[in-house]
């Protein structure tokens, strides 16, 4: 391909140090290019101050709030950036998303959630059920190939249902899922539709436009940046939603929805990250301009970097599923058929008949592989698999990863 992997890898200093190790731990948080790094620093030093005020680095910090707003908007081409929402994380803003939508609910009412999802998009809503009298229905997986069963999906939709929580990609065996027909089926029976796309964003092109969903949450250290965690919703919803506020704080979006004092050089260091997908779609990815010709400037850009490390991360995981499937004792759970990939983000998770998930991972990290083990909080696809104990070993891949790097972890694992 001609994705430049050498060229990516030198713009992240903990991949391009010598000696460095071998990041499979992608799904857990993504390294950091050095244009975001430097972020930090740069805000501290040239506008390091508070919201509102009347003097120059208070009107600098609200000006790059504004701007990272709008550089949030395009990656995930919201139509305002009004309706894009900073908070410590996304599970964080999950738990203040559902207690703002449980008010608008009475006993009785349904809530559709998925046996794939992170617990993060499921604790959320079983606490607001407990407390509420709400009813929680689930959607299955297909234990075949994991994907969703939307026929348990049409199943448990009636009108009764108020909302649809479900994963854009699942954090453990990396499935794709069909977030627009989901949002189809759900608006159809009059339900809101809440979207985890924590692990989608690093790896595909969002359109929250085209997904057609209510709500969408990810977290920006999965793509390449710091600890900071966003809310879209559209903002007729935000702006109606009883936010969970102090009384003083502006109560209008998004900052009825951002409590206490945001981190500023965290958000900084969102925009840069934006700012580095959009120098990969500009210098290196232009094969793709066509294909998204309906998009402008900054959005096209981000969409044509995403494209890109979509396409390099196909062959990168076609690899990997080879290295795995002709290895004795181990079984891959989720989609395998390389003509399928699409349907999938490059996660793997695996067992072995001889070694547990636990074992395999120290293995590895003793010759600096860093993979991980366990349900890397993915309970329910886990009890539904039937690996609640131990969990199995996940491996997330990256566009700075390289099939060097996926040939030594082959070395690494026959070694077992």
């Amino acid at each position: 391909m001609s994705f430049p992997v050498d060229k990516i890898r030198s713009f992240f200093p903990s991949v391009s140090r010598p000696n460095a190790p071998i990041f499979f731990d992608n799904p857990a948080g993504s390294q950091v290019p050095q244009m975001v790094m430097d972020a930090f620093g740069a805000y501290f030093t040239t506008m390091n101050a508070n919201q509102g005020g009347t003097f120059a680095t208070s009107h600098k910090t609200d000006a790059m709030v504004r701007d990272a707003r709008a550089k949030v908007a395009d990656f995930l081409h919201a139509p305002n950036p009004d309706e894009i929402v900073f908070g410590a994380n996304m599970t964080t803003l999950a738990f203040s998303l559902s207690r703002a939508l449980a008010q608008t609910m009475k006993a009785g009412d349904e809530i559709i959630l998925t046996r794939m999802d992170h617990d993060a998009n499921v604790a959320p809503w079983l606490r607001i059920a407990e407390e509420h009298g709400f009813v929680v229905r689930w959607v299955d997986i297909n234990p075949d190939d994991c994907t969703l069963d939307l026929n348990t999906l049409e199943g448990a939709l009636n009108d009764r249902t108020k909302l649809v929580a479900t994963v854009h990609c699942s954090n453990a065996v990396g499935t794709l899922n069909p977030i627009a027909q989901i949002s189809q089926m759900a608006h159809a029976a009059g339900a809101l539709c809440v979207v985890d796309a924590v692990q989608s964003a690093p790896h595909v092109p969002l359109d929250v436009q085209a997904l057609g969903c209510d709500f969408l949450l990810c977290s920006a250290y999965k793509f390449f940046g710091p600890h900071v965690g966003i809310l879209w919703g559209r903002y007729d919803l935000l702006e109606a939603l009883p936010a969970y506020k102090v009384r003083p704080a502006k109560d209008y979006t998004p900052y009825r929805w951002e409590t206490g004092t945001p981190n500023f050089e965290g958000i900084f260091a969102v925009g840069s990250a934006i700012d580095y997908i959009e120098k990969i779609g500009e210098e290196y990815c232009m094969e793709y301009s066509d294909q998204f010709s309906v998009f402008t400037n900054r959005a096209k850009s981000l969409k044509m970097g995403m494209e890109g490390i979509r396409q390099y991360e196909k062959m990168l995981i076609s690899r990997l599923l080879d290295v795995l499937e002709a290895t004795n004792g181990v079984q891959i759970f989720g989609i395998t058929d390389r003509t399928r990939l699409d349907e999938r983000c490059p996660t793997v998770v695996f067992t072995h008949n001889k070694h547990t998930p636990h074992e395999i991972a120290q293995h590895f990290a003793k010759h600096d592989i860093y993979v991980w083990d366990g349900n890397y909080y993915a309970v329910e696809i886990m009890a539904r698999l039937g690996h609640t104990e131990h969990g199995m070993v996940r491996i997330g891949l990256a566009h700075y990863n390289t099939l060097a790097e996926i040939d030594r972890f082959a070395d690494i694992l026959h070694q077992l």
